[in-house]
């Protein structure tokens, strides 16, 4: 899985999640609501630190292996 994440941000956007992992909105948002991809709000805008995208990324590497 090659995934390009912006080097200058702590937290992406939904959308930037979307486009990084190459997922559908409701794909993500199930994530999100699961718990797999955890994320903060704030005021109205969802934000995914880095390393929460990260470890998703690995754990789904480790469970491919």
């Amino acid at each position: 899985m090659s995934v390009t994440l912006p080097t200058t941000h702590t937290a992406v956007t939904v959308p930037e999640a979307m486009a990084a992992l190459k997922y559908s909105r409701s794909k993500v948002y199930d994530l999100l609501r699961s718990g797999a991809l955890p994320s903060y709000t704030e005021g109205r805008a969802r934000r995914i630190p880095l390393d929460s995208l990260r470890t998703y990324i690995q754990n789904r590497l480790e469970e491919a292996a």
